[in-house]
């Protein structure tokens, strides 16, 4: 793993945003695995800048999305879809139609899980993963168990995250109570995983997550398995490897 850390967020999602730009600028057609929460909101801010002044061009790229929230009316200011219009979408040259985030509305949630595999493998493989982590080493909403599902599948989200989560809610019974996630086997086909986590009530997951043992009851410890992970730390996310 290569490790970075910041003591300015700024500098932490520049260089994010910096790493996607490169491979963008290399590889125009790169397909992106995209994720929501705080973490990624500083990198798509910088990205939007970048392509603003003409640096970068999202106009051959497609994007995956990890996840999304089961049963949130189409437009709701909290689905990941909308996130992903208000926060990158709309503000760069990417089509929509190549924008791909799981249906958490779709009348069959197992047939959706099936056919957003499938897209992963014909568009795929991923060059690029953004992953934040969760209070609890979830990536994407894999949440901790005896065993994980490696592909797309609807999960039933845990207290914890559902309390994490609820700040972006009125109120935590408003807070959907599963989701359509990609699976870890999916995630770790990236050819490159971009681990972002910041504040300081993520420092014992990562120190966790990165140094000690891999295990299903921490998802975000089987990064330790891939062979290209980076990853971006604010000086409080970090401050255990030190």
């Amino acid at each position: 793993m290569n490790i970075w850390t910041f003591e300015h967020e700024e500098d932490l999602s520049s260089t994010g945003a910096g790493i996607i730009a490169s491979l963008l600028q290399s590889k125009p057609r790169a397909v992106l695995g995209l994720a929501t929460g705080s973490s990624p909101v500083g990198i798509y801010r910088h990205l939007t800048d970048m392509h603003q002044r003409g640096l970068v061009s999202f106009a051959q790229a497609s994007t995956v999305n990890l996840d999304e929230y089961v049963g949130l009316p189409e437009g709701h200011p909290e689905s990941y879809r909308t996130f992903m219009n208000h926060h990158l979408f709309q503000h760069v040259d990417i089509h929509p139609a190549n924008t791909r985030v799981p249906d958490g509305n779709a009348a069959d949630l197992e047939a959706e899980c099936a056919a957003y595999d499938r897209l992963i493998d014909e568009i795929g493989p991923v060059d690029l993963q953004l992953l934040g982590i969760g209070h609890n080493g979830h990536i994407g909403f894999n949440e901790p168990g005896p065993s994980l599902v490696g592909g797309t599948h609807v999960v039933e989200l845990v207290e914890r995250t559902r309390q994490a989560n609820a700040r972006f809610f009125p109120s935590i019974d408003e807070v959907p109570a599963q989701a359509v996630t990609m699976g870890v086997a999916s995630i770790l086909k990236a050819r490159q995983i971009l681990l972002v986590a910041r504040g300081a009530d993520k420092a014992e997951i990562i120190h966790r997550a990165l140094t000690g043992p891999i295990t299903t009851e921490c998802p975000a410890s089987l990064l330790q398995c891939h062979p290209n992970v980076v990853v971006l730390l604010d000086r409080e996310a970090g401050g255990l490897l030190r």
